[in-house]
């Protein structure tokens, strides 16, 4: 069995339709908002069932079914999997236990030398209507910390990924910063967290009754953006750059007040914030350039 009975059938058709499966992409994910302390152990194992479960199954079936052709296996994570925050704490430990799995099913794959690579895209807050529709135990609406980016940059990570081999892939600086910062200052992250990331997960908006798909699915099927507050920006030229190949990149290098007019917002995110995070995004963009460039000449 590959998985569970519905990814081995799910499989077995599209090999049977195609041929083969060259790619496949494990993207389960629920959200719950509030303090652990008030979670119960249901919504808890259920979060876990469809976050960390579903991207296990998913990834038994993909070896199986691309075992002996190869192909391309794509789990989408979290920043949540770097660094944990205060009020969506069983996601983050859901995230940290898929990079952990992704990471440990990569080097064994390889250690055994199947020709599948193995892919985690670890997104930064996207524009969906996630916040809308995760279970919400708090006194306020929910609210995703800044800056936003569209869906389509993750997109853009996962078609990246079917086509190159790479290990992992950030989307949008506010991940590798996150990261940066929770390894070089771990204390000052703590800081951060009681200080700034819970009041920011707070649109101050008292809470309203919503049905949640934790355990069904929900009510906003087919929705892609979801972003109230006009602060999606419209692309990560952090992710973006990162994505190019090296030759791209010396030229974006030479390109930088191209990079500056790109990182601002467009007029639906023309907000003091949104316009920030454009700035922003240019400091980890250069600086992971200059350090792509500089492994390269050493190569």
């Amino acid at each position: 069995m590959w998985g569970t009975p519905q990814l081995s059938a799910i499989a077995s058709e599209a090999i049977d339709r195609f041929g083969r499966i060259d790619t496949w992409v494990n993207v389960a994910g629920v959200d719950i908002w509030g303090k652990l302390a008030d979670l119960d152990d249901e919504d808890a194992r259920r979060l876990f069932d469809t976050n960390f479960w579903g991207v296990v199954h998913g990834s038994r079936a993909a070896v199986r079914a691309m075992n002996k052709m190869g192909g391309a296996l794509i789990n989408v994570g979290s920043i949540a999997g770097d660094r944990s925050f205060p009020m969506q704490g069983m996601y983050c430990a859901s995230k940290h236990a898929v990079k952990a799995y992704t990471d440990a099913l990569r080097v064994e794959l390889a250690a055994d030398s199947i020709p599948i690579s193995v892919t985690l895209i670890k997104p930064a807050s996207i524009g969906t209507p996630l916040q809308r529709q995760a279970k919400n135990l708090m006194d306020q609406e929910p609210r995703l910390p800044s800056p936003l980016y569209a869906p389509e940059e993750v997109a853009n990570a996962i078609l990246h990924a079917a086509v190159t081999p790479v290990r992992d892939i950030n989307v949008g600086s506010a991940g590798w910063v996150i990261a940066a910062i929770g390894t070089l200052a771990p204390a000052f992250t703590d800081w951060l967290g009681k200080t700034v990331l819970i009041s920011s997960q707070k649109s101050g908006r008292p809470a309203l009754p919503r049905v949640d798909n934790l355990h069904n699915a929900g009510p906003r099927g087919g929705v892609i953006r979801d972003d109230p507050e006009g602060r999606t920006m419209r692309a990560s030229i952090f992710t973006r750059v990162v994505l190019q190949p090296p030759a791209v990149k010396a030229a974006l290098v030479l390109a930088g007040v191209g990079l500056l007019l790109q990182a601002l917002p467009n007029r639906r995110a023309n907000t003091a914030p949104a316009r920030l995070a454009g700035m922003i995004e240019l400091v980890p963009t250069l600086v992971a350039l200059s350090s792509a460039l500089s492994k390269r000449a050493r190569r």
